[in-house]
């Protein structure tokens, strides 16, 4: 068998480019468990920008006390506007009992509770959550919110 320059070249090719395999759905759970610790820690120090970075920018469908929010703008402004006055409104904020399924390579379904403590009216919660692969890194594109107030 005669050996061609292009034989050479795909061999070289082959050899040359390293094969990358996809993530895991454990890895990318972990990813996702990663974007939601950020978001609590960002809230937590009273940053809303940096709590916002979870989500899709700027379509986010975020569904929180009945209403629908205007995107993601119209959640920061929420945000900011209903509890950005002091670090008592602002609350600590806790996500737990954390569950998430794989839809997809780049979708997934994340259920979990949540406590936004404060000295009056804490909240207990859960939120369901559309995370979506976007870019290489993992965001919220459909947020939905669930909760109560204690006195």
């Amino acid at each position: 068998m005669k050996i061609m320059p292009w034989m050479l070249a795909a061999l070289a090719l082959s050899l040359a480019s390293p094969v990358t395999a996809a993530p895991s759905a454990e890895q990318e759970k972990a990813a996702i468990r990663d974007v939601i610790a950020r978001m609590q820690a960002a809230w937590n120090r009273g940053d809303f920008r940096g709590y916002m970075a979870g989500f899709a920018n700027p379509d986010v469908i975020f569904v929180s006390r009945g209403k629908l929010q205007d995107g993601w703008q119209g959640t920061l402004d929420h945000y900011i506007r209903d509890y950005g006055g002091s670090e008592n409104l602002r609350g600590n904020l806790r996500f737990y009992d954390i569950r998430i399924e794989m839809l997809g390579p780049d979708a997934a379904q994340l259920i979990s509770r949540y406590r936004l403590s404060r000295p009056k009216n804490t909240q207990d919660g859960i939120n369901t959550r559309l995370m979506r692969k976007r870019e290489g890194k993992w965001v919220i594109a459909l947020n939905h919110v669930s909760a109560t107030e204690t006195p």
